[in-house]
């Protein structure tokens, strides 16, 4: 685990390189006069949370001759790819034969060498493990490193910083574990975090019942950005000690996420990026009437086609 002085650290280190992205005070429901608040993290740069733990792994590290080398479903990979360019060093990518081509072109945009290898997660990392092996790049991990923990935990950090009120809880979406495990990690138990996961992407509410992590098969429309097989150990950890519950949501509660994102802000949120407002759509979480209620929306690189 990662405490909040690091997160305090990593802050400092990346803040000349990202964006500090919109928190929306919303009025979730008309009839109640209930409101959420609504983390935009879609409009960061490279087009997700990821470039936060990119850029801070990267600027904590040497980076050697050959550069860097990172495993993704395609957002990580993104983010890498341009922390990369911006800091002037050459990056390979490993990514997933599912990711999306939107995804891929957006690595290859940002000038990486961009290898897709396996239809799962896993598959990916060994491949790339391989390779890094080989060239002795600097290994950037997606979501199971100290320095990748920090940099998403300034996304916490940011937003706790940015509202006008309290937070009492905070809905985020889980895949390897990253994001949440800097979430809990800054805001320890002084918010209720609760963790969002596709009913067929379950590595943390998974590993919450063995109470240990667990490879879990992975499918649905989320799987290319919350789609690692087992969730990290350093999220787990976190999870353990300060996560409060988690929830799982169909893949038409998140692809009507999605949909109201878009009628609402006209924002295009991936998959992944709309999973963790899903639960209050669907009312398997009803907020008390004084609760403030945070969502972050984690990502934003999506096909526009499949969004119709």
């Amino acid at each position: 685990m990662v405490n909040r002085k690091e997160i305090e650290a990593a802050a400092e280190r990346i803040e000349p390189y990202i964006l500090k992205t919109p928190l929306i005070d919303h009025q979730f429901n008309r009839d109640s006069g209930r409101r959420i608040l609504l983390k935009l993290e879609l409009m960061q740069k490279s087009g997700s949370f990821k470039a936060r733990g990119a850029f801070n792994s990267i600027l904590s590290q040497t980076v050697p001759d050959s550069g860097v080398i990172a495993a993704s479903g395609g957002n990580h990979g993104a983010a890498v790819a341009y922390a990369a360019q911006v800091l002037g060093h050459t990056a390979e990518t490993f990514v997933p034969t599912i990711s999306s081509p939107n995804k891929v072109a957006r690595l290859q945009n940002y000038g990486a060498v961009v290898n897709q290898v396996g239809t799962e997660f896993a598959e990916t990392l060994e491949a790339c493990l391989r390779r890094q092996e080989e060239t002795g790049a600097l290994s950037v991990h997606a979501y199971d490193e100290p320095q990748t923990l920090a940099g998403q935990g300034t996304l916490a950090r940011e937003m706790e910083k940015q509202a006008s009120r309290a937070i009492d809880t905070v809905f985020v979406a889980v895949g390897g574990g990253g994001l949440i495990g800097g979430t809990l990690s800054w805001f320890e138990d002084q918010v209720k975090v609760i963790a969002v996961e596709p009913k067929n992407a379950a590595t943390l509410n998974k590993a919450l019942e063995a109470d240990q992590p667990v490879r879990v098969p992975i499918s649905g429309i989320a799987a290319d950005s919350l789609g690692a097989r087992q969730i990290g150990n350093l999220g787990f950890e976190a999870a353990k000690n300060y996560l409060h519950s988690s929830i799982l949501v169909e893949d038409t509660d998140i692809k009507a996420a999605q949909h109201y994102l878009w009628e609402n802000f006209r924002v295009t949120a991936e998959p992944g990026g709309a999973a963790a407002l899903a639960p209050l759509l669907t009312e398997q979480y009803k907020p008390e009437k004084d609760e403030t209620v945070a969502v972050v929306i984690c990502g934003g690189n999506v096909d526009l086609n499949s969004l119709l």
